[in-house]
């Protein structure tokens, strides 16, 4: 009985599309829309195709004698959006109290607070700052901001919306590009060289101007203020080095869509220091000698990584994660250690052998046995 239900609310459904012919996607849609299973009954059946993907709407009623057809003719519902926490909640972030301005930021300060839809390309190494710069700048105009993550498997639904299941209904969800759009938000896609062909599906979005969500038929055009910043660790042209991996080459039109590029680099010591300061003063160990220290440590670091003398370096949110362990343990070695355990033991070994002859309190010898091993490594390879 409940088959002979389903079937007789698809073709009422179908005929009140006022067509009279559908191609299977729509069959597929409509059937998502009234919440019935797909009708290979119907699709099967070759009184009803036309052609390749397409098929008779009227011809439809008139091949299946058998079935009962109601006198009224069911009235297709309005499809309703279930309304998410991204949605409901207050999207301006909250300032944070350690951030330090620098690099691009007053540039990305003037481009958001003008209001225009401009997207940005934000590129750089890992943990420099890239996305926090844009909340930050969000936060200090109160613009509404909208953050999401691209990986491999992020695809069209994932960012533009889908039907979902509720109570046995099926509603329409809008994605995070879609909620940023209609409330005029700053879009940040992050790690957007993550992404690959799923990014077509922003091509139009990147433009500024309305666009379609296919599968509910709905123009949504982006409310004053929407504009899109992309934050990546390559130029969209891969990683050659190898360092950061399932990135993708991505396509020209889609990197020809952002007028903007901004290359951001590590902050200037000074601001470093700042920051670093600030960290261990949020977890009540103010130290600005070890601050100091640490800043000094990962900038000879990088100057030896930029001569192709080493394969790592220590990032600023290396340095802040370090700041954190030095407030949970209270031994500047065993913060350093524990924050080095990600590298290779030859890299850890060669790091932690160059802080020790950077900061004259370290005493290598209280450490464990590997780590004591350290003082005998020679630091050729990392010069200071």
């Amino acid at each position: 009985m409940a088959r002979k239900e389903n079937r007789n609310l698809f073709l009422n459904a179908l005929v009140n599309t006022g067509k009279i012919n559908v191609t299977k996607q729509e069959i597929i849609d409509l059937c998502e829309q009234i919440g019935v299973n797909i009708p290979y009954w119907y699709i099967n059946d070759d009184a009803n195709r036309v052609s390749r993907g397409v098929y008779k709407v009227i011809g439809a009623k008139q091949s299946m004698p058998a079935i009962e057809m109601t006198a009224q003719v069911i009235p297709m519902k309005r499809i309703e959006n279930v309304v998410t926490d991204l949605e409901s909640e207050d999207l301006v972030p909250k300032a944070y109290k350690n951030y330090v301005p620098f690099g691009n930021y007053d540039d990305l300060l003037q481009v958001i607070a003008s209001k225009l839809f401009y997207p940005v390309f934000i590129t750089g190494h890992s943990g420099n700052g890239k996305t926090m710069s844009v909340e930050q700048v969000c936060a200090k105009l109160g613009r509404k901001f909208v953050c999401v993550s691209m990986t491999p498997e992020t695809d069209e639904s994932d960012l533009l919306g889908n039907f979902v299941l509720i109570d046995g209904q099926m509603v329409w969800r809008d994605g995070p590009v879609t909620v940023a759009a209609r409330q005029g938000a700053v879009l940040c896609i992050d790690e957007v060289d993550y992404g690959a062909q799923n990014l077509a599906a922003l091509q139009r979005v990147l433009e500024g101007k309305p666009f379609l969500l296919k599968k509910k038929n709905e123009v949504v055009t982006p409310a004053e203020g929407f504009t899109i910043v992309a934050t990546a660790n390559t130029k969209g042209k891969g990683s050659e080095d190898g360092r950061y991996m399932f990135t993708n080459v991505l396509n020209e039109a889609f990197l020809e869509r952002f007028p903007m590029t901004m290359e951001q680099d590590w902050a200037p010591s000074s601001v470093e220091k700042k920051i670093i300061r600030k960290e261990l003063e949020s977890v009540n160990r103010a130290d600005d000698t070890f601050a100091d220290n640490l800043v000094t440590w990962a900038e000879a670091i990088r100057r030896t990584f930029d001569d192709s003398g080493c394969d790592e370096v220590i990032s600023t949110r290396r340095l802040v994660h370090i700041a954190k362990a030095y407030g949970i343990f209270g031994d500047r070695v065993k913060a350093i250690n524990f924050c080095l355990n990600r590298f290779d033991t030859d890299t850890k070994i060669s790091f932690v052998d160059l802080y020790s002859k950077i900061d004259a309190g370290v005493n290598i010898t209280n450490t464990t046995t590997e780590q004591t091993e350290t003082a005998k490594v020679p630091s050729e390879e990392i010069p200071f």
